[in-house]
């Protein structure tokens, strides 16, 4: 039995595939506890990207379809990451299933957030998928990534409730506020050794 607690991480990798909101919260912490060495996208003319340089933080953009399989992609993120000098993946709203050799590269220290509390609605669509079963609860997970679709060992979950009235946009802008909060929290304790992996099951000091 052995127990993982990364203290003293001070560097982080960010991982984005649209927008950046969730990069931009990170971004605009100012108690964080790291340093954001790089932001990877999987496409160019996102605009996290855009997010990313005014904040004066080297990009690297890694597109999909230049890549022969999810093998060869998923080993020129690590790769990428590693050569920023991050020691922490984290991914916000980056749409690209990782394989193995990322996860193994960086064991229990790739952090990933969905909206949906899984194991309900993982993938794509959660919010959809949320309306479309008629659920009153929805909401925010952030676990770790393991080598399955999200799913991984979970470190925080927040409700949102859904309103009779909601549809995708109303209910996703509603679940974002949360995951701009909730987030950060979760990578700073994190990274400040409040989280410990042991036998894949995550516990708070």
């Amino acid at each position: 039995m052995t127990g993982r607690q990364w203290r003293a991480i001070i560097d982080i990798g960010v991982l984005v595939s649209g927008s950046g909101s969730n990069l931009q919260a990170l971004i605009d912490t100012p108690d964080l506890g790291a340093e954001i060495r790089v932001v990877v996208a999987d496409r160019p003319g996102i605009k996290a990207l855009g997010r990313a340089q005014q904040a004066g933080i080297p990009t690297f953009v890694l597109p999909w379809g230049e890549f022969g399989s999810r093998s060869e992609f998923s080993t020129a993120v690590a790769d990428s990451v590693e050569e920023a000098g991050a020691k922490v993946m984290v991914l916000a709203g980056f749409m690209r299933i990782l394989g193995s050799e990322a996860v193994r590269r960086f064991p229990d220290r790739i952090l990933n957030i969905h909206p949906s509390l899984l194991p309900a609605f993982p993938g794509a669509n959660a919010v959809a998928q949320a309306l479309a079963h008629g659920v009153k609860v929805t909401g925010v997970t952030i676990h770790l990534v393991d080598e399955e679709v999200d799913h991984g060992p979970i470190i925080a979950q927040r409700a949102v409730p859904v309103l009779p009235d909601d549809d995708v946009a109303a209910l996703h802008a509603r679940i974002q506020v949360q995951e701009h909060d909730l987030y950060p929290r979760v990578v700073r304790a994190f990274l400040a050794g409040e989280v410990t992996v042991v036998d894949g099951e995550v516990i708070w000091r």
